[in-house]
């Protein structure tokens, strides 16, 4: 018997959705043994979002700042599992709040600890940086990072940040206006990812997980846009001075988060469109090192 431990946090359901359909092949399967855990906030974040808690969020989520949890129950504490389902979302660039939180916990220490973990994140578009540093934290646990997922808003850019923001602030997953498509990951890519689930299945029971990335990638678990890897990486260099320079700020903070509010709305609608006719115009001078790149994040290294 197999044990494998299904972890995540949800506010809109999106995440949880995606952990249980990828689990469902485990699930049905008579030699695996799966248990959940949602991690819980001891004061939980809202949902739907408002603006001051919305924005107030990014110091602490970007510098990775953890908070307090409520306990992971004791029959998971005292299971020892053979792999571990790791979900989460990616908020300002980084892992969630919730998520970084547990991954700085003592109690993920004695659960990643040597053992084999895949990651999922179901987000906007940018989850590169994101999964950088969700390496770093499993490396400090002595996990082992054996697969990658990586479930996203297919629509266009700009396109998908007003949508999810509307879907955010609302706390209603529905089509803005009527005329913009739905937020977030497609029902279909939710639905039809327990095909990742089948695949985990079959390597936990092969005792061969080495393999799993690759097969992974066979079915299309992770795609990567050269374009968006370039956002990503400059708006964590931005992101860390902002982040530093509001987190201290003590009874100015609130003023100083909605200038970082414009800059912010700027940097998407101005200065990422510039990036973006740059990319282009710069792509067959920078074809070798981008498709370089490519390969190592769709890699588990």
């Amino acid at each position: 018997m197999k044990n494998v431990l299904v972890i995540y946090y949800s506010q809109s359901g999106q995440l949880e959705s995606i952990a249980r359909n990828i689990a469902m092949p485990l699930l049905n399967s008579s030699v695996v043994n799966v248990l959940f855990h949602e991690i819980e906030l001891v004061k939980p974040f809202p949902f739907p979002w408002n603006n001051d808690a919305f924005f107030g969020a990014f110091p602490e989520s970007f510098l990775q700042i953890p908070t307090l949890l409520k306990p992971v129950p004791e029959n998971i504490m005292n299971t020892k599992f053979d792999l571990i389902l790791l979900h989460y979302q990616v908020w300002y660039l980084t892992p969630s709040v919730p998520v970084n939180s547990f991954l700085k916990s003592p109690e993920a220490k004695i659960l990643l600890n040597n053992t084999p973990v895949v990651t999922i994140n179901g987000s906007r578009n940018m989850w590169i940086m994101a999964q950088e540093k969700v390496k770093v934290l499993l490396k400090q646990n002595n996990a082992l990072l054996k697969g990658n997922i990586a479930l996203v808003d297919r629509v266009g850019n700009l396109i998908s940040v007003i949508t999810i923001v509307e879907w955010m602030f609302s706390g209603v997953k529905k089509r803005y206006l009527g005329i913009f498509p739905l937020p977030g990951v497609s029902e279909k890519d939710i639905n039809e990812s327990s095909k990742f689930g089948e695949v985990i299945l079959s390597c936990l029971q092969e005792n061969n997980l080495d393999t799993l990335q690759e097969k992974l990638l066979d079915i299309d678990a992770v795609r990567v846009s050269s374009y968006l890897v370039t956002v990503d990486k400059t708006a964590n260099k931005i992101f860390t001075k902002w982040s530093n320079f509001i987190v201290n700020k003590g009874e100015s903070r609130k003023s100083w988060l909605k200038v970082f509010k414009v800059y912010l709305l700027l940097a998407i609608w101005l200065i990422s469109p510039i990036v973006y006719i740059l990319h282009v115009l710069l792509y067959p001078f920078k074809i070798k090192k981008i498709k370089k790149e490519i390969e190592y994040y769709k890699g588990i290294k």
